[in-house]
């Protein structure tokens, strides 16, 4: 029998609506239960429950855990690091408040377990660049970096204090064809991917040389369904696990696409991102997640590409 009651918190964005679908398909439609302040879209819908939920109302969210019985919590909904640099209150509130209200649930037991995304942009530009290990100097300079390293430091805070049962990923950019940029930092890499197929070029708002680490969505679900999955004592990382599949430039992206589309035109105008993604690392050290929980990764550069174009050129049903 699955004792599983499972609440998304931001299942209508990039992440979370591709993976309420894949826990559906894991523990059955009516075991979890979507929630965002707008409705998703159509298959996300009709696929099982949604509840229109704002993850900064703790009494709806209180609500919502005692009236569908909920044990565990994906809490996805966050402000994106662009996005976050316009208006950086608002951004601060929403990643920081919305955590502090499912961790509190868990430690008051009203909930068993809490899955929370970091990012990469806990680093910052004192952080190693290459191979950046698990354990190192973090000095985030975006809002979002900081709300996340705080939150990651809260996450272990509560694992510590009150053994709270709460696992975390560091997050690289996540490329999909299946949803729409979200604000942030690593999105001219799922925009590349749009205006090859529609208009044969694209102007990227990083410069050619600007090397971050990104990850398919599929292999993210994947990472986030195996460390749910994984024995308490197997998760010996509380704050959140590096993650890690590829890193590449816009150039070896774009170099990669015109091996399917050899008419493809790249240009270059760095913008305000250019000093965010400048502060990042260009490539992760996950060596502890692959010995912890065996983490692996399945897609590469090339066969990113291919999926995305493939994914892309597909008639939407």
């Amino acid at each position: 029998m699955n004792s599983k009651k499972i609440l998304i918190i931001g299942a209508s964005g990039q992440i979370g609506s591709e993976l309420t679908l894949k826990l559906r398909a894991l523990y059955g439609n009516n075991t979890v239960v979507a929630s965002d302040i707008k409705e998703g879209d159509e298959e996300l819908m009709n696929s099982g429950p949604f509840e229109i939920l704002d993850a900064t109302d703790k009494e709806l969210i209180g609500e919502m855990v005692e009236k569908y019985q909920i044990t565990d919590v994906y809490l996805m909904a966050a402000m994106l690091s662009a996005t976050a640099e316009k208006i950086p209150m608002k951004a601060w509130d929403l990643n920081m408040n919305s955590l502090f209200i499912i961790l509190n649930m868990a430690k008051d037991k009203k909930i068993n377990r809490v899955f929370w995304p970091s990012s990469i942009a806990v680093f910052g530009p004192s952080t190693p660049k290459e191979n950046t290990p698990q354990t190192t100097i973090m000095e985030p300079t975006t809002v979002y970096g900081i709300s996340k390293q705080t939150g990651e430091r809260w996450c272990e805070y509560f694992f510590k204090k009150y053994d709270v049962d709460v696992r975390s990923l560091r997050y690289p950019g996540i490329i999909s064809y299946k949803t729409l940029p979200g604000g942030g930092t690593t999105d001219y890499a799922i925009e590349i991917f749009r205006e090859a197929l529609k208009n044969g070029s694209y102007t990227s708002f990083l410069d050619e040389n600007t090397a971050l680490p990104m990850m398919f969505m599929d292999d993210a679900i994947k990472a986030t369904v195996d460390i749910m999955e994984a024995p308490a004592k197997d998760v010996k990382v509380r704050s959140s696990y590096n993650l890690s599949a590829m890193s590449f430039t816009p150039k070896e992206l774009a170099s990669e696409i015109k091996k399917q589309l050899p008419e493809f035109e790249i240009s270059y105008k760095p913008d305000f991102r250019q000093p965010i993604a400048d502060s990042w690392p260009g490539s992760i050290d996950d060596k502890e997640a692959r010995e912890d929980w065996g983490w692996k990764h399945e897609f590469d550069l090339e066969k990113l590409t291919k999926t995305m174009l493939e994914g892309l050129k597909k008639p939407v049903s």
